[in-house]
């Protein structure tokens, strides 16, 4: 993926230097050019008069230029040159990789995995798989299969298990990654013996059109030859057009249902190895009865619900056995109350909780107050904890509302702390909630499940509270750790509704204030299947901006250092990064202390590397480039520079030098890393010279000299072990002595 727009008729990367020309030296290899009658006015850009290689050779005496070979087709003559079969496959190669600079990209899928897990099916399902499958061949009907489904069908599932099944063991599976402003045929990969799968669901990036699948049919063509197939699921509300139907190469198939939700519990709980959770669920009739009609995404989430409530009742049933023993604590839930709880929506009894306006509690209405409403929310997040934690946390979302009272609302004669106190006492509230308090005036409120639905009940049913809620979750965080409770949380609603309105209201109201919150956030949103692509289509709109810079490099930055994290999503974060460096040049200094600690890492360091030959063969922007060479330059392997001692085939490292050394963006940074590189290595006197006869070419470069003096500057006060001045040695290698009086060194290092 590449952030610089294709263009094949020009590139951006810096030409390498010619030591032979511009870098001529004379006698002593310095700075004193050669001037040469002609330059610059050569007929084209770059000639050069003295090159041999830039005119035509000249033909050998007495030969005859070699005749054209002539195909001809149905008496009309087509002069090739050459091979002509040669010459058509050469062609058909430059094609494609001039395409693949700007192709979607995707992640290889491993077929056997994707065998092996979870999946079932259902008699519409079966249904819709014969439709796509020929029941001869074995393979799909067309080479291209249009899945339109309702969102959380299941229909990634679908098209990935049927393409694994009924496609040739030798054909490469790929998802491929909708990076785009509108879906455009000409951005899709085509390869032999390829399988791609790509989701269209995007609200905005995604709408299909009439032209689209017109394109996409002449595509059908290529993809048969090449014995290659793509299966799109598209979300049902963007197959709105009547003339979207089936054409040539196309197959159109609909999805109206997803399987039965307690097969799918089942078989993820099977899977896992919870074969006996499978045996208990099916005896207990209310949990199969709240299983119905759940979503394919729905039922997979609750199948996790369904295991982190037997572990929550394994962990806690010790703990009540004991307390029931000594006469104290509740009669202990079974785990079936447990799952039940866990799988209920609770929208009854918050209805009764969140019902008419009351200003004060009474027992037998079950309708809370506002502030009690709001320690229900703490409650909710907080879970477990300290009370003055849950008081504080309670008393900032009413502030957060604008409700907090004030002398105002107090009784006649009351300061706010009487007003207060002379109201119902916090352990009396906590209770009326559905909290208890022990002797340790610790909260309890054991029911993380009926918390989640607390807080999805508010957010659904009060749209006004949804911006107050969300800067009061932000404040309460005490850490940018997943275990947070706020971060927890936040993290819930954003998978929950990360649609792009939420991403967006969500960056407004937490960039500037905590960004590592939000990054901590979104890190559990871009893991997620069903809105990681809205999330990293927000992170790639984000890094263009400045407020967002620090969360976005925060966000990749984790993902990056996460070694057990997929491949995809690597790639993706060095995108962002890249995008971050390339569109913010205040940030540039950001994104460079964020690739100094992930070039640490050997497997992120080999993507730096890959970057920085990016940059050097055009593809990527210059500035991340460097960035990433910047950071390559402190890695150290055997207690020397990497870059010097074992440098990457892949990096010209003397025209990294020099492109960075003739910048005024970056030299005095690189000048830093030299004089640590050329410090480490003046106690030995093989690693110093090593060292500095690769400079050496560099600093011979074009519009050199100042950069030059500065790095003699910077190596004062360094001497070899021979007692030798470092900035003396490189003067005396560098400058020409005819100019050495013009530019003495004392002068020029004042």
């Amino acid at each position: 993926m590449t952030d610089v727009p294709s263009d094949p008729t020009r590139s951006d990367a810096t030409p390498p230097n010619n030591e032979g020309d511009e870098s001529q030296s004379n006698g002593s290899g310095g700075w004193l050019h050669r001037l040469r009658t002609g330059t610059g006015s050569a007929d084209r850009l770059g000639a050069n008069p003295d090159d041999p290689s830039a005119l035509p050779a000249p033909p050998q005496p007495g030969a005859l230029p070699p005749a054209p070979r002539v195909h001809e087709t149905d008496g009309a003559a087509t002069h090739v040159y050459g091979d002509p079969e040669v010459v058509a496959h050469h062609i058909e190669q430059v094609i494609l990789e001039t395409r693949k600079r700007d192709l979607l990209e995707g992640v290889e899928q491993n077929r056997e995995r994707l065998l092996d897990q979870p999946f079932v099916r259902g008699p519409h399902w079966d249904l819709v798989w014969e439709q796509i499958v020929n029941p001869v061949t074995g393979r799909p009907r067309q080479p291209i299969i249009v899945i339109v489904a309702p969102r959380s069908c299941g229909s990634t599932t679908f098209a990935l298990r049927l393409l694994a099944e009924h496609t040739a063991d030798e054909t490469t599976l790929v998802q491929l990654d909708a990076d785009w402003d509108t879906p455009r045929q000409g951005r899709l990969p085509l390869e032999k013996a390829h399988a791609y799968q790509l989701d269209l669901k995007h609200p905005e990036n995604d709408q299909v059109s009439t032209d689209f699948l017109n394109a996409l049919s002449k595509h059908a063509s290529h993809l048969r030859d090449c014995h290659s197939y793509l299966a799109l699921t598209v979300a049902q509300g963007l197959w709105k057009d009547h003339r979207l139907s089936d054409r040539d190469g196309i197959q159109v198939v609909h999805l109206q249902q997803a399987p039965d939700a307690q097969r799918v519990v089942e078989a993820h709980l099977t899977a896992y190895g919870y074969d006996q959770l499978v045996t208990s669920l099916r005896s207990f009739s209310k949990t199969t009865t709240s299983l119905r009609g759940l979503t394919a995404v729905a039922a997979v989430r609750a199948a996790h619900t369904v295991v982190m409530a037997w572990k929550e009742h394994s962990r806690t049933s010790f703990q009540q056995s004991l307390a029931q023993a000594e006469g104290e604590g509740d009669t202990e839930n079974t785990l079936e109350d447990r799952i039940n709880a866990a799988l209920t929506d609770w929208r009854g009894e918050l209805d009764s909780r969140f019902g008419e306006v009351n200003s004060r509690h009474a027992h037998d209405n079950p309708s809370l107050t506002v502030e009690d409403r709001c320690l229900l929310l703490a409650l909710a997040v907080q879970q477990s904890a300290p009370m003055p934690i849950v008081a504080r946390s309670a008393a900032a979302l009413l502030a957060a509302i604008g409700d907090a009272p004030g002398a105002a609302d107090t009784a006649p004669g009351f300061s706010p702390p009487l007003s207060a106190l002379a109201g119902r006492g916090m352990r009396r509230r906590i209770q009326d909630v559905g909290g208890r308090v022990d002797l340790q005036d610790t909260v309890v409120f054991d029911r993380p499940a009926y918390g989640r639905a607390v807080l999805e009940y508010v957010w659904d049913n009060y749209d006004v509270m949804r911006k107050p809620l969300l800067t009061w979750l932000v404040a309460t965080a005490q850490s940018t750790d997943p275990e947070d409770h706020a971060v927890a949380a936040l993290a819930e609603l954003t998978v929950r509704h990360g649609t792009v309105s939420y991403l967006t209201e969500l960056g407004e109201l937490v960039s500037s204030s905590q960004p590592e919150v939000l990054g901590a956030v979104l890190e559990k949103a871009v893991r997620n299947e069903h809105v990681g692509r809205l999330a990293w289509a927000a992170l790639y709109g984000w890094a263009e901006q400045r407020s967002y810079a620090p969360a976005v490099i925060a966000l990749c930055q984790r993902i990056l250092e996460d070694s057990s994290a997929a491949t995809f999503l690597a790639k993706r974060a060095m995108v962002r990064l890249r995008r971050v460096a390339h569109k913010n040049a205040d940030a540039a200094g950001q994104v460079l202390a964020a690739y100094d600690d992930l070039a640490q890492h050997p497997t992120v360091a080999a993507r730096l590397v890959a970057e920085v030959q990016g940059w050097q063969q055009g593809k990527v922007s210059a500035r991340g480039g460097a960035l990433a060479f910047l950071a390559l330059m402190t890695v150290r392997r055997d207690d020397a520079p990497w870059l010097v001692c074992a440098p990457p085939p892949d990096i010209d490292v003397q025209r990294a030098l020099n492109n960075l050394l003739s910048s005024s963006d970056t030299a005095a940074q690189v000048i830093s890393r030299l004089t640590d590189w050329i410090r480490s290595c003046a106690g030995d006197p093989s690693a110093y010279t090593q060292l500095r006869d690769q400079l050496l070419p560099a600093l011979r470069g074009h519009n050199m000299f100042e950069a030059g003096m500065k790095l003699m500057n910077e190596l004062r006060g360094i001497s070899t072990v021979e007692g030798v001045s470092v900035a003396d040695d490189f003067y005396n290698h560098l400058v020409d002595s005819r100019l050495r009086t013009v530019f003495p060194l004392e002068e020029s290092l004042t």
